[in-house]
């Protein structure tokens, strides 16, 4: 029958004043009861009887393949046949429909499939979907104005997962009642895996409680159950705990790592707690709190204790290490112009070494720690800087801290420029620009237990110009550097006794001489120390171009950027700047010495310098043509390569005034390859253990000797991306828009990799590093090695991962890892194998996919994985 679609209004319909004696209508109802209702509005319906609060307040939309009926006078609906009722956010369709709107009630259910012969089969079984979610089962009764309901053969599908059930009670927006029901996150009709349970409760957006639950693996039940259990129900975040990683180690025994609770405490933090156990005597404690409000701060505050025991009771050579860790991390917008920046990092120096499980970690050396506060001010172009900063070597335990370092600093300024003239009309002294930034730094440096303590405060103005002159530009500059110390380090001799033994007339005497010993103190004492120097630069370019217009390329084009400048630095050691300090030696030698060389600042040059510096930059480019049967080509511009070189002279030094000769080279072509490099030539000869002041020329070695070479390759192959591959890691996690945390919400034990994306077949990256370092022609040192990283989808389902570097010179593997992963449908599989070095070791693991039921797991580890090396 052709299909009739009914878009009614219902509100209309059971606020109308029908005629007492209508009866049921059929075939075109909605006709009849317009008519019915215009031929006679002064009759009432009876609807004494009826709740006020059930009358619908909203349009009602219906369709039906075959029928749509009315009861005028019990205000009931009937639809048969592919038939759909909507009302506001609630959507059923289903074979038969029944609707009183007057008990606010729905029921449904399917039709019997005449193809079936035995009469049992069902088809267009009731699908009711209410608020995003959608529920499915042979027969349904539903209140719309309650939510309340019963759905016979019940399933539910949700977002990653579904429950199932022989029969659903609702009894309200957010909770049902299963029986004989079954939870799965398996996408088939038929699962892998999934939760039998006789009875369970579900909480929508919280969690399924269950009793006595058996897990089913390709239809085959485990044979012990759970007694009771309780499932999460809810997407990104959430509480619960943070199931452990087991394992045995020689030295600590049997252990359990990273066993703990996780709190999301609202949208904005949350909390997260864990331990370790050992049985062989230890125990580790973990604690992370984190913050976020979007773009506005985030941060963290983690902590960590450890107990570590080696060795058993009694044992000798039992030993006990007691580690911690503190660290903090807050970044801040306060507003536009000002941002408060914290990474701050205190452990012990052991901490990483007996508590870390990560290559990185392990080979940390330094700890280092940060905290900056900026300030801009838009319309001056000024800003202020305060900054802390701590660095802890984990090994010899000294401390370099600098609290506080403030430094302000005023925009480039042009105080001769006239506003109203443009740039081609302006004057030489328009040109004319300065700068200021002042600094105020205070150190201290633990080392060895003795601590020390410097501060100073420095101011920096340089004056610049850029006049241009026909084709060059030439630009003055002045810098004046000004340091304000307390503090100044004062350098006398002592007389250090020396004992030495004789033989005289036969018998050893001992002899007491006394030697020359330098010693230093510091002198608390006010003191400026000023410096200055000045340059003079020039430079242009020149142009030359090609355009051979063949085989798609439009033009060569070489650039040639030549400069020279001059630079001056005074010899502020001189006695008339009166900066430099003598004492004198017992045997009357005069040493003179910077007195501030100890100072946050340093102290001030100890040599003239006055020296030309020249260097020659050649840039080659290459246009391409555009396509004549494209008219949306465009022509696109490569650098083919950037070489440059530079040397100088300084005329006020006593030997070896012509400087290295220094070449770099670098090259990109498009994506596929990168080519940098640099090495240096040295025009003077080596006596075996120096530079001497001898050309090379001179002695009949040619113009040259090589010291230094050094380049890299590096190039990124990959297949083609697959169009309409959805299968990646990262959809497997999705995260809501306004999800202010990343996706692990827990302390990690392990540092997973990224998610493989199966949409690239392959990829290959490989980076291939040479130096070479002679500036003793009799001692060279060399270094070469080759770095590779390789990931291939062999199958639809299995990802591998290759990476590692080998050592030319060593002739050796240096940290090789294979990883293997495979998509089991709803299960997932990796492998991560270190095979050789100090950290070797593999982790294997089978676990289910969905990240609410990724605790169920197989792991098996050994080396590096197990929490120890």
């Amino acid at each position: 029958m052709q299909k009739i679609i009914w878009n009614i209004i219902l509100l209309s319909f059971l606020s109308l004043n029908f005629a007492q004696e209508a009866d049921t209508t059929s075939a075109n109802p909605f006709a009849d009861s317009l008519t019915i209702a215009n031929q006679d509005t002064s009759a009432a319906a009876d609807t004494s009887g009826i709740d006020k609060e059930a009358d619908i307040n909203a349009v009602v939309y219906a369709s039906a393949s075959d029928s749509l009926t009315f009861d005028v006078q019990n205000k009931k609906m009937y639809i048969y046949g592919t038939g759909e009722l909507k009302y506001k956010q609630t959507n059923l369709t289903s074979g038969q429909i029944a609707a009183d709107f007057v008990s606010s009630t729905l029921t449904a259910k399917g039709i019997v499939d005449t193809a079936d012969t035995s009469g049992q089969r069902y088809i267009q079984t009731p699908t009711l979907s209410e608020s995003g979610q959608v529920y499915e089962g042979a027969r349904l009764n539903y209140n719309f104005k309650n939510q309340r309901g019963f759905i016979s053969l019940a399933k539910n599908i949700e977002e990653g997962s579904r429950y199932e059930g022989q029969k659903v009670k609702k009894v309200d927006k957010e909770v049902y009642f299963i029986e004989d029901g079954i939870y799965t996150t398996c996408e088939d009709d038929t699962p892998h895996t999934y939760f039998s349970a006789s009875e369970m409760k579900v909480i929508q957006g919280d969690k399924i409680i269950a009793k006595w639950i058996f897990l089913y693996l390709g239809g085959v039940p485990l044979p012990l159950p759970l007694p009771f259990a309780v499932f999460p129900n809810e997407s990104g975040r959430r509480s619960g705990i943070i199931f452990p990683g087991y394992g045995q180690d020689a030295s600590r025994g049997q252990y359990f790592r990273n066993f703990g609770y996780f709190w999301a405490i609202s949208d904005y933090m949350d909390l997260a707690l864990t331990g370790d156990y050992y049985t062989k005597g230890g125990y580790g404690m973990r604690g992370r709190y984190r913050y976020a409000k979007r773009y506005e701060y985030t941060g963290s505050a983690n902590g960590g204790y450890s107990v570590i025991t080696v060795g058993e009771e009694g044992d000798p050579a039992r030993s006990e290490q007691t580690d911690w860790n503190l660290s903090l991390f807050h970044n801040h917008q306060i507003d536009p112009s000002l941002r408060l920046d914290v990474n701050l990092q205190f452990q012990s120096s052991t901490y990483l070494n007996n508590n870390a499980v990560s290559y990185n970690d392990l080979l940390t050396q330094d700890v280092i720690s940060n905290a900056t506060l900026q300030k801009r001010w838009d319309e001056s172009g000024n800003s202020l800087t305060i900054n802390y900063s701590r660095r802890q070597n984990l090994e010899s335990g000294n401390i370099n801290e600098v609290l506080p370092n403030m430094t302000f600093s005023k925009a480039l300024t042009y105080p001769f420029k006239d506003k109203k003239s443009k740039s081609r009309d302006q004057s030489w002294y328009e040109m004319i620009s300065y700068n200021y930034s002042g600094q105020f730094r205070n150190e201290r440096n633990k080392t060895e237990g003795d601590l020390k303590i410097r501060g100073g405060i420095q101011h920096n103005i340089s004056s610049s110009a850029s006049p241009k002159i026909g084709y060059f530009s030439i630009s003055p500059r002045v810098n004046y550097r000004e340091k304000w110390y307390n503090k100044k380090t004062q350098q006398y001799v002592v007389q250090v006794p020396k004992y030495t033994t004789q033989i005289i007339e036969g018998e050893p005497v001992s002899v007491v001489t006394f030697a020359d010993s330098m010693a230093e103190r510091d002198v608390k004492q006010i003191n400026a120390v000023r410096t200055f120097d000045f340059g003079l630069s020039a430079s242009t370019k020149i142009y030359g171009m090609w355009q051979p217009q063949f085989l798609g390329i439009d033009a060569f084009r070489h650039t040639i950027q030549p400069s020279i400048s001059y630079n001056y630095n005074p010899d502020f050691s001189k006695e008339f700047w009166g900066y430099y300090e003598e004492y004198k030696q017992s045997d009357g030698t005069i040493v003179r010495y910077d007195p501030y060389r100890n100072e946050v600042f340093s102290g001030v040059p100890a040599s003239e310098s006055q020296s030309i510096n020249m260097n020659i930059g050649n840039i080659f480019e290459m246009k391409t043509m555009k396509d004549p049967t494209d008219t949306t080509s465009e022509a696109k511009k490569l650098q083919l390569l950037n070489l440059s070189a530079g040397m100088g002279y300084n005329f006020a030094a006593d030997s070896l005034r012509l400087s290295d000769l220094r070449v770099s080279y670098r090259t990109q072509i498009g994506d596929l390859l990168s080519f940098n490099g640099s090495s240096s030539y040295t025009f003077y000869d080596y006596d075996g253990s120096r530079k001497i002041n001898t050309f090379l020329a001179s002695q009949g070695k040619g113009l040259f000797r090589l010291t230094n070479f050094s380049f890299s390759i590096s190039t990124t192959l990959s297949g083609d991306k697959i169009k309409g591959e959805s299968r990646s890691g990262e959809e497997r996690y999705p995260e809501s828009e306004f999800d202010t945390f990343n996706r692990t919400d827990y302390i990690d034990l392990y540092q997973e990799e990224a998610n493989p994306d199966f949409s690239i077949p392959w990829n290959l990256s490989l980076n291939y590093n040479y130096s070479l370092s002679k500036t003793n022609p009799s001692d060279i040192f060399r270094t070469s090695n080759i770095g590779a990283n390789l990931s291939f989808s062999l199958t639809e389902n299995w990802k591998f991962t290759f990476r590692g570097n080998y050592d030319f010179e060593r002739k050796e593997i240096s940290a090789p890892q294979i990883t293997i992963y495979r998509d089991l449908h709803c299960w997932e599989m990796n492998l991560t194998w270190n095979p050789l070095g100090t950290y070797r070791g593999f982790r294997f693991e089978i676990r289910l996919k969905a990240p609410e039921l990724q605790d169920v797991k197989v792991t098996k580890s050994k080396g590096l994985f197990t929490g120890r090396r």
